[in-house]
């Protein structure tokens, strides 16, 4: 079992910067991959980025690649996503999520049904 709780969501301009963490406890040695995902009305889940947790590789979708930065402390067992230079179309609940079955090993890391843990979500609001 893997326990998620995610914080740091907020109502920023656009241009603004925002630092969302995850808190993680229970079984987490059992996790191959952990990510962001985000969830705007009326759109589908997205993945956002995603950071393979037995080595350093990250993953990014085309539309944060160069703005958000995914990362893990593993001192205090978080994973977090920087995201600068927001957009209008960052508005969304942001999910952390948790792979600990293995299915995101060397295929599309950003596919929801690959992760089997998730959080309640933290809603980011971007306004012009």
């Amino acid at each position: 079992q893997v326990r998620l709780v995610e914080s740091g969501g907020a109502s920023v301009q656009a241009g603004e910067s925002l630092r969302l963490s995850c808190a993680a406890s229970g079984n987490i040695d059992s996790t191959h991959y952990m990510a962001w995902f985000r969830q705007a009305p009326g759109k589908e889940r997205e993945g956002v980025a995603a950071l393979y947790t037995r080595g350093r590789q990250t993953y990014y979708a085309d539309s944060v690649e160069g703005r958000f930065t995914i990362s893990r402390d593993n001192a205090k067992n978080t994973l977090d996503l920087q995201m600068n230079n927001l957009k209008l179309e960052d508005t969304a609940m942001y999910y952390c999520a948790a792979d600990t079955r293995g299915y995101s090993l060397g295929w599309k890391q950003l596919r929801g049904a690959n992760y089997n843990y998730w959080g309640q979500g933290t809603q980011v609001t971007v306004s012009s």
